[in-house]
């Protein structure tokens, strides 16, 4: 870490001054007793404890995801599992279309390319959600069904943008297109609700590092028997990525292609266990509820004289912002001086912005985004809010007052259990 100093002298922000706060979308705060659990020797893994926790780990999961129907894990991040879930359903010539609002949607349709799969993508840029008669009129245009999948991102990292999967559902039913449903869940599962089996998505795909809190290295895929039967009609897939025996195992190893990442297990058992104990709907109503909190800082934050001067969120409808991840805006560079003087001095660390701006452009340091998924709470979140305020005030970034009453009033009201 930085040893810029405050006016003391002294870094605030340093290890022996308590834990630094990384509040970025993902990794997320990873939870002590999933910590704790993980902090062991390695195991057997031929037999005993370890193969009785990973059978129990695939119903929880199944139930986070709102699915009776498969379920396949992976050594990897989230890109590996964007992989898993082409390799399995598509072959080079499948042509695939990817209604994008984000940076991520554009980076599972060029995974898709790299594989062979023809790729329309229906941009709608960063800042607004899907048009859902743009894609029906798609749809309606592609009587021989050459479209095999629409790749939905449910909540786009890069913008905080959430995505309607059940209205891209009712388009594509109407049209009567058999085109499989892909979601990516990897921003969104364990903070927004998602319901597989009900909002009839065919494939999801998500990771271990967001609202799952387990550190980043393990990627997970959903299916149903639409997409199992789609795997069957290939004439191969590469026998890693292949889902098959992955979800359906005669043997332990099977779950992993070969050797278990073994203290992620541990971890993620006792992260599911945090998440029924709560209990999902609770879970996604605390995230929509802070969210409400951190939305109503902003908004006080911008309410200035000559709003281009100041804050600003990227998603000005409420209806379509991420309840895990909030992106905005500061006129640059202040985004990324703000970022800095709170981790050098606070120990407080925002996340980059992401797809807003070219990474070689000045406008690159305009952008930042601030993650509330997983082990989070209240008093994290007012002390998030309020680094936030010290960090504008230090550095005298034009801002409006109030945000910390406003914040408080909204994390006092009660929590709207329908968000």
């Amino acid at each position: 870490m930085s040893t810029t100093s405050n006016p003391t002298g002294r870094p605030i922000g340093t290890p022996s001054g308590g834990r630094p706060y990384l509040a970025i979308p993902g990794p997320s705060v990873i939870p002590d007793p999933v910590l704790q659990a993980m902090h062991r020797p390695s195991p057997n893994i031929y037999a005993g404890e370890l193969l009785d926790l990973t059978d129990s780990l695939i119903p929880d999961l199944k139930a986070v995801a709102g699915t009776q129907h498969f379920a396949a894990i992976y050594i990897s991040n989230g890109h590996g599992a964007w992989e898993a879930a082409l390799m399995n359903t598509l072959q080079p010539g499948d042509r695939v279309l990817v209604p994008a609002s984000g940076r991520f949607a554009l980076g599972w349709s060029e995974m898709a390319e790299a594989l062979g799969i023809e790729v329309e993508v229906l941009d709608f840029g960063t800042a607004s959600g899907w048009e859902l008669g743009r894609v029906a009129e798609r749809l309606a245009a592609d009587p021989a069904h050459q479209i095999k999948a629409v790749l939905g991102v449910h909540v786009d990292t890069s913008s905080s943008i959430r995505n309607d999967i059940p209205a891209l559902r009712a388009v594509m039913d109407e049209a009567q297109h058999p085109a499989l449903l892909m979601a990516d869940c990897i921003a969104s599962l364990g903070c927004d609700r998602f319901e597989m089996d009900a909002w009839g998505v065919d494939v999801m795909v998500t990771a271990s590092q967001k609202g799952l809190m387990t550190p980043a290295g393990v990627s997970f895929v959903f299916f149903n028997d639409k997409a199992a039967e789609a795997r069957a009609r290939l004439p191969r897939v590469s026998r890693y990525w292949d889902w098959t025996p992955r979800a359906n195992p005669e043997e332990f190893y099977q779950y992993f292609g070969g050797t278990a990442p073994t203290h992620h297990l541990y971890g993620l058992r006792a992260a599911l266990d945090l998440i029924h104990g709560e209990g999902l709907e609770a879970v996604w109503a605390r995230h929509a509820h802070l969210a409400q909190v951190i939305w109503a800082a902003c908004s006080a934050w911008g309410d200035i004289s000559d709003p281009a001067q100041g804050l600003r969120m990227n998603v000005t409808d409420p209806a379509l912002r991420s309840h895990a991840v909030t992106a905005l805006h500061l006129p640059a560079p202040r985004a990324t001086e703000l970022r800095r003087w709170l981790e050098d001095n606070l120990g407080l660390t925002l996340g980059i912005g992401l797809g807003l701006a070219p990474p070689d452009s000045p406008e690159w340091h305009g952008h930042f985004r601030l993650g509330h998924m997983g082990h989070v709470n209240g008093h994290m979140i007012m002390g998030l809010l309020g680094g936030i305020e010290a960090g504008l005030t230090a550095l005298k970034i034009p801002h409006g007052e109030g945000a910390l009453q406003a914040a408080a009033q909204v994390l006092g009201g009660p929590t709207d259990r329908q968000a």
